[in-house]
């Protein structure tokens, strides 16, 4: 079936139901439900709120549609940038996300590519994002499940380092190697050489015994722009789906400056090592 043809048939779900729409049993960071306790004859589309920067998800025996509307309790709307990771096992429905009245596809069973990787979208409504679970057609009532984690990242962690909150996962000073880029899932893969490893926490980073160089592969969002070239950054990130993620990378040299600034002024919250 299109993808035109689903959408059509998944908003068209959504109108008939119309304020039949019934909110989830859950209104928290993660819900589990299944399909076989829904009424058959019903065109009622469940719908489930969930109020934290991340969690998860898990869909058994998926039937018809779920409304799954992300809805953080955040005081500002710096949190524009949603990634979902699916499961390993997912199968069973299609995963779509409305902007502008329109669904685009995130993640579709059909398309076992999509389910390796973390796909990446920005939120047009930061405080609020829709997502719709249509349910894949099946001819018997075997054991299926649409599960995923998802996790709302904020401008902040795509601007560079923040020296009034560096509470980092990780932090090395290094060079570019190589650059690969996944515009379909938002994401850029990058290859890095470090001289220094400030601060790790899941041994990405690796030393050469023969160089004496750390070198390890990083994901960041592909909005950073990041691009092969001579000079030297300071990588900095957190962790997110249990892997490093890395922000955009300042010139050292830049980020040097902004922080012994900080210092002067007794605004750096600690002390920070650089050689």
């Amino acid at each position: 079936m299109a993808l035109g043809r689903v959408a059509r048939r998944l908003l068209l779900l959504l109108l008939l139901a119309g304020s039949g729409l019934e909110p989830g049993a859950a209104d928290r960071c993660s819900w589990k439900g299944s399909g076989l306790s829904w009424e058959p004859r019903s065109r009622t589309v469940e719908q489930v709120h969930l109020r934290c920067t991340e969690g998860s998800l898990e869909w058994l025996y998926p039937a018809r549609a779920l409304r799954v509307v992300l809805e953080p309790n955040l005081s500002s709307t710096r949190h524009t940038t949603v990634c979902i990771k699916p499961a390993s096992d997912f199968q069973g429905a299609s995963i779509y996300v409305e902007r502008a009245g329109q669904l685009h596809l995130v993640v579709s069973e059909a398309e076992e590519a999509r389910l390796r990787h973390v796909s990446c979208f920005s939120a047009h409504t930061p405080q609020r994002v829709a997502l719709f679970l249509q349910a894949s057609p099946q001819r018997d009532i075997s054991r299926r499940t649409a599960s995923f984690q998802y996790e709302l990242l904020s401008n902040q962690s795509a601007a560079g380092p923040d020296v009034q909150k560096m509470a980092l996962v990780e932090v090395v000073r290094g060079s570019i190697q190589n650059v690969s880029h996944d515009p379909e899932n938002h994401m850029s893969q990058v290859e890095v050489s470090g001289q220094k490893v400030y601060r790790q926490k899941n041994r990405i980073f690796r030393q050469d015994e023969a160089t004496g160089e750390w070198k390890g592969p990083i994901k960041t969002l592909l909005r950073c722009k990041v691009k092969k070239g001579a000079g030297d950054f300071l990588f900095t990130g957190n962790e997110h789906f249990g892997e490093a993620w890395l922000g955009c990378a300042p010139r050292f040299k830049d980020f040097s400056s902004i922080y012994q600034t900080a210092r002067e002024r007794g605004t750096n919250p600690c002390e920070f090592q650089f050689r």
